[in-house]
């Protein structure tokens, strides 16, 4: 009798140890995908709405300030219709971005030029502002914090 009691004791403590590590677990594991929810990021939606034709594609990159103009950190392209293009670049972290894109009426994946220097294709840059010469960060720079953005870019 007393070897059953013991036993019926040994078994309770052994069914809360268990149960207690299972509550460990199982919070260490919603603590982990909380955790890969808020690295996934946000969602930035980006249209042009006046692109010039149909013809083509456009290119849109994201940048920050410390690859601006070289490799991008996303890039995706677009068909256009009704003059419009909408890309969606998912599992953005936050931080400042910003924004370069190109019709490519040609489909030669490139943005060509004049002999002086001048686009022969339209480009955009988030925030609207257009400067003389190369595009500049600062001026085209926005904020992502946490939640969606859509931002509108004209050529």
């Amino acid at each position: 009798m007393i070897y059953k009691t013991i036993l019926t004791i040994k078994l309770k403590s052994m069914q809360q140890v268990i149960l207690a590590i299972a509550l460990l677990i199982s919070s260490m594991i919603f603590a982990q995908t909380a955790t890969n929810k808020s690295e996934e990021g946000i969602s930035v939606t980006v249209s042009v709405v006046n692109a010039l034709s149909d013809n083509g594609t456009v290119k849109f990159a994201l940048y920050n300030e410390e690859n601006f103009m070289k490799q991008p950190i996303y890039s995706k392209s677009a068909s256009v219709e009704n003059r419009k293009s909408t890309v969606v670049f998912e599992n953005v972290l936050q931080g400042n971005y910003a924004i370069i894109c190109f019709h490519d009426e040609n489909n030669n994946n490139l943005l060509d030029f004049e002999e002086n220097g001048k686009p022969k294709e339209s480009y955009g840059l988030s925030n609207n502002k257009m400067n003389f010469g190369p595009p500049e960060f600062e001026s085209a720079k926005f904020e992502v914090k946490d939640y969606a953005l859509n931002l509108e870019i004209k050529f």
